[in-house]
This record gives structure tokens, sequence and C-alpha cells, in this order.
């Protein structure tokens, strides 16, 4: 699991619950129920969900989507003091971005996994071979944005959408 600097508190479970919002209207879209929200100095400067299907865009994952916001928004790619708040660990694209951008601080919900970068699969926003690390918590809210995720697939699995292959994760 991501290197834990402390227990999750009040703020982190406020936006965790923003970006559950989103995450809801990603699964109403079809898409994989994942939202992300980037916060700084107790304001939201970017969010996004899951839009890789209707975008046709393998990069439209909820925390790519709200890193591109952020960024666009401050007129700055480096988005230092900014937590992030991911409704599922993200996966190694997403944290490479996080790093890139040097986000201060991860906040995930559920963790993945199967592909999971914060600690699951790679711990990628640890690692002492790039050269910044994030500050992180996992299971923030993990119940809600866990069950968000079963909830989807178990319904994918039993029944696709008309002209669709069932989803799987990964």
């Amino acid at each position: 699991m991501v290197s834990m600097v402390g227990p999750e508190n009040d703020e982190d479970r406020y936006w965790m619950g923003r970006a559950l919002e989103l995450a809801r209207r990603a699964g109403a879209a079809g898409e994989v129920p994942v939202g992300a929200v980037l916060v700084r100095e107790g304001e939201i400067i970017g969010e996004g969900w899951n839009q890789s299907i209707g975008a046709c865009d393998p990069t439209a994952h909820a925390e790519m989507l709200a890193l591109r916001a952020a960024a666009t928004r401050i007129g700055n790619y480096r988005l230092a003091d900014c937590t992030l708040y991911a409704t599922l660990e993200p996966c190694p694209m997403c944290a490479g971005a996080m790093i890139h951008a040097r986000v201060a601080r991860l906040v995930f919900g559920a963790a993945d996994p199967r592909a999971g970068a914060a600690g699951s699969v790679f711990n990628l926003l640890q690692t002492d071979v790039l050269n910044h690390r994030i500050q992180g918590v996992g299971g923030v809210l993990t119940e809600e944005c866990g069950a968000l995720l079963r909830d989807f697939f178990r319904a994918r699995r039993i029944k696709p959408a008309a002209g669709e292959r069932p989803v799987t994760a990964g």
C-alpha cells in the first residue's frame, strides 16, 4: 500500500465524497466508475471522471483529466502543493503523470490489486529511482469506492450493453 503519512481525516473524506460523485457520473455514462479531484489550498482546481470509452482515448482516466484541467486552470503543469483524491488506486500511467506534475499528496479509496501503482502491484509513488515522491493515504471511504466498482463490474458481467463485450478490469 502507499506509504502512510497519517490517518485519514475529515478533509480527506470530504474531498473523496466529491470524487465519488464524479465516479458515479462515469458509471452512469457506461465508463468504469472512477472519479478524481485535485485540491490546492482547500479549493478544487481540477476534476475528472473516466471517459476512455466515450472519448475513444486510452489516456482519459479520471486522474489524467483532473491533472490536465488543473494545469490549464493555473497555467502550469507543475502541481506542487496539491492533493489528488481518486476513488481507485492510480495505474502506472496516472502515477507517472502525478510524479511528473510534482503532486505532493495522493489520497485514494479502493486498492487496485491488478494495476495499482501506489503499492498494490507497483509503488511508483515512493520509488527511489524517480526524482519525486508522493506522500499518500489509501483506503479513504474504501467501502463506498469499492462497492461502486464491484457493482459496476457485476452488472457488466451479467448483461453487457448492446453491442459491447463484457468489460473487465485492467
